[in-house]
């Protein structure tokens, strides 16, 4: 794929496969990582467009994983959307808090993350 680089960073195998195989249909190359510390290594290495990070990962979660991508200026400017079952009110702002720069909740709206998605890349 030629599209922008977009690293998923989600625990669940299935859900990681069903959203990579429904972006890569949408033009965008996808980068797996499978944990938190994983995620952190690709998102150094490979300098995604965008990360799409699971909140809810065993180990470094991913409140901590978005804190510290922002803490780093090597990583600050690289934008990081929320994927989380996490949509109680307060939530959305806990994420933005926590150094996200969006947020959609499970299960996603394609459309909607996708259209968020295109807005950092134009932006």
């Amino acid at each position: 794929m030629s599209g922008p680089q977009i690293l998923l960073v989600e625990d669940n195998a299935i859900l990681r496969e069903m959203i990579r195989r429904r972006l890569i249909r949408r033009g965008y190359d996808l980068i797996l990582a499978k944990d938190g510390e994983e995620g952190l290594v690709v998102v150094r290495e490979k300098k995604p467009a965008i990360v799409l990070l699971d909140m809810s990962l065993p180990g470094k979660d991913g409140w901590t994983v978005a804190g510290e991508l922002k803490a780093d200026d090597a990583t600050a400017g690289i934008p990081v959307i929320a994927l989380t079952a996490h949509a109680m009110r307060g939530d959305r702002q806990r994420a933005l808090d926590a150094g996200c720069d969006d947020y959609v909740s499970k299960p996603i709206d394609f459309d909607l993350l996708t259209q968020k998605m295109q807005a950092f890349l134009e932006g």
